[in-house]
């Protein structure tokens, strides 16, 4: 087959292109420049996915693999489709997950049709999961290596796009992949781990957000309602967060329990007051496009969080077991053993 790579510099996608050009297929890589230009310097400081140097990196592989090479400027659709909604999800007073909407409306959506407009059987990426045959057409299922699954991050993809997808990948461990890189000669074999945001370097949210966007400081509140301190701003915070306060004037630990970022307010509470056992969703979608409700289920709330048992039905999950930290904002991803049924953003508790 014809197929286009989403090369991003490191040793995943680099292996993923040669995997696929030793199986006989015609390989072509492809480099998402996503990057705002005003960020370069510090994009060249820590080394994002879609950094100059990542670009390098990627056009080194190409080179050895001897494979066309091509890099395709998506900085505008990648500020107005990830970048500007993450600070808007921030300053309403969420916690988005960016990895989780590049995929759904950069890489598998523009990329995806660019791809196949220009004639090519499928685009692979270097994921960590895997597209399995079911008896109703492809099925989105968990990575073998459970350390570095990312069916998390894909569970918007729908049939017909799974079907012109491949994730080379999805079969093996990390340590496999690093393994195939050296016996390929590839130069990144030995390369750190890309950062999980790639806009924003690793551990420093708080800091790239302050210099972006119109935070100030305002109250600190417990569940009675009562002034307990300050905050730097409501966009600093995210549920589950227990540092990062002002001076809170009763000992804690404290809990971010709920933002409300029209008010200016953080509440806050003990651990036992993060549990849940219902969550709202908004923006659920399916692989299977009729699915019968209500659906059990294995739930996600978090991208490493531990699989809870669970039911769905029209927007509402229901745990079996309490769930510390919902947070507005994050994607809560439905399984059914390994298999991906579905998913959706958790939405604030009216």
């Amino acid at each position: 087959m014809r197929i286009a790579v989403a090369m991003s510099g490191g040793v995943d996608s680099s292996v993923a292109a040669a995997l696929l050009q030793a199986q006989g297929h015609d390989v072509v890589g492809i480099t998402l420049q996503q990057w705002p230009r005003e960020d370069q310097e510090e994009s060249a400081q820590h080394g994002g996915c879609c950094s100059l140097s990542a670009v390098e990196d990627a056009r080194r592989v190409a080179s050895l693999l001897d494979i066309p090479y091509y890099c395709w400027n998506l900085e505008r659709q990648f500020g107005e489709r990830v970048i500007e909604p993450f600070h808007r999800e921030y300053l309403e007073g969420r916690t988005p997950n960016p990895c989780v909407r590049c995929n759904a409306f950069v890489r598998f959506d523009l990329m995806l049709r660019r791809v196949l407009d220009l004639g090519f059987d499928r685009l692979a990426t270097g994921h960590y999961a895997r597209i399995v045959d079911g008896p109703n057409g492809p099925e989105l299922h968990e990575g073998a290596d459970p350390a570095k699954d990312q069916s998390y991050m894909l569970y918007h993809l729908d049939r017909e796009r799974l079907a012109r997808i491949a994730f080379p990948l999805g079969a093996m461990t990390k340590s496999e992949v690093r393994e195939h890189a050296r016996e390929f000669g590839l130069p990144v074999a030995a390369k750190a781990e890309s950062q999980e945001i790639c806009f924003v370097p690793r551990g420093e949210t708080a800091a790239y957000l302050s210099k972006r966007l119109p935070v100030r400081s305002g109250v600190v509140v417990d569940a009675a309602g009562r002034e307990v301190g300050t905050h730097r701003g409501t966009a600093m915070y995210t549920v589950g967060q227990r540092s990062g306060f002002g001076d809170l004037r009763e000992p804690g630990p404290w809990y971010v329990t709920r933002i409300d970022a029209t008010t200016n307010r953080i509440a806050v509470g003990r651990r036992e007051d993060l549990a849940t056992t219902e969550v709202a969703l908004r923006d659920v979608s399916f692989i299977d496009p009729d699915p019968q409700l209500p659906i059990r289920c294995t739930a996600r709330l978090r991208y490493h969080a531990r699989p809870i048992s669970a039911t769905y039905t029209h927007g509402r999950l229901t745990l079996d077991e309490p769930f510390f930290g919902a947070a507005p904002g994050q994607a809560a991803v439905l399984y059914s053993g390994t298999r991906v049924l579905g998913g959706g953003t958790i939405a604030p508790e009216r």
